[in-house]
């Protein structure tokens, strides 16, 4: 079955009634292509194929391709059409940047700054970085995108003295505490699904209560003190990690 004869056949625009027609069709592509789960840089159906076939306008197509394209699932190049855009696959074997990582796959690195600043740290913050009550701490708040596409919001929380002057930082925090003679060397990690909330959703251009990947991260350097506690949310529908296990040989 192609994908233009799997869209028409499963694709349900009665969802919700009370929707425009073009947001209903946007919702329907999105549940289709993941239930073809196509292939990354697969073209979809031309604006008037998808048109004939589902018995709607072209404008209310291109519509949902728009928001579609917006939200990072589609590409749109001009005189080529549309296709299903790539996902990130990020091994959790090695500890490296978002920087390093976006380097490595030849994608332009790019960052919205929502918070650079010195505050108290929450208990929470306290527990994971081994700091007193009440300490300081400098607070990194950014969206991280590749291409120009939002891929996470990562929110990196560290003493005080490794970032004391956080409104002037900017670059990889990585190569910063490098730099330093800090950077961590091992990590432990929390992954879970969450929906995202309204803020998340809007800095992330995904629908609030999608689905998003959540890591909470805590860094050490080689004789185990803490270095940061991040906390990120990843895009569901556009990164993929990826594990490697063996069996554990036989005592």
């Amino acid at each position: 079955m192609n994908l233009a004869t799997h869209i028409s056949e499963n694709l349900d625009l009665s969802d919700d009634s009370s929707a425009p027609l073009y947001m209903r069709l946007a919702r329907g592509l999105r549940k289709a292509l993941a239930q073809e789960q196509t292939d990354e840089e697969q073209a979809l159906p031309s604006e008037r194929e998808l048109a004939l076939s589902l018995s709607v306008s072209r404008v209310t197509v291109r519509k949902a391709i728009q928001k579609l394209a917006a939200e990072g699932l589609l590409v749109q190049r001009q005189g080529a059409g549309t296709f299903v855009a790539r996902r990130m696959v990020q091994p959790l074997k090695h500890l490296t940047s978002f920087s390093e990582d976006m380097q490595s796959r030849q994608l332009v690195s790019g960052v919205v700054w929502l918070e650079r600043r010195l505050c108290t740290a929450s208990e929470m913050e306290s527990q994971a970085l081994q700091l007193e009550a009440n300490e300081s701490v400098a607070r990194l708040y950014r969206l991280r995108t590749a291409d120009e596409q939002a891929l996470a919001l990562e929110l990196a929380v560290l003493p005080q003295h490794l970032v004391p002057l956080p409104d002037q930082f900017n670059g990889s925090l990585y190569e910063y505490l490098g730099q330093q003679g800090n950077r961590p060397v091992r990590a432990t990690q929390r992954l879970r699904a969450v929906p995202c909330d309204k803020e998340q959703a809007t800095f992330l251009r995904v629908e609030p209560g999608s689905p998003v990947l959540y890591i909470e991260r805590n860094s050490f350097k080689s004789d185990g003190t803490p270095v940061e506690f991040t906390r990120s949310y990843y895009r569901g529908d556009s990164y993929d990690f990826l594990s490697e296990m063996a069996i554990e040989p036989a005592s």
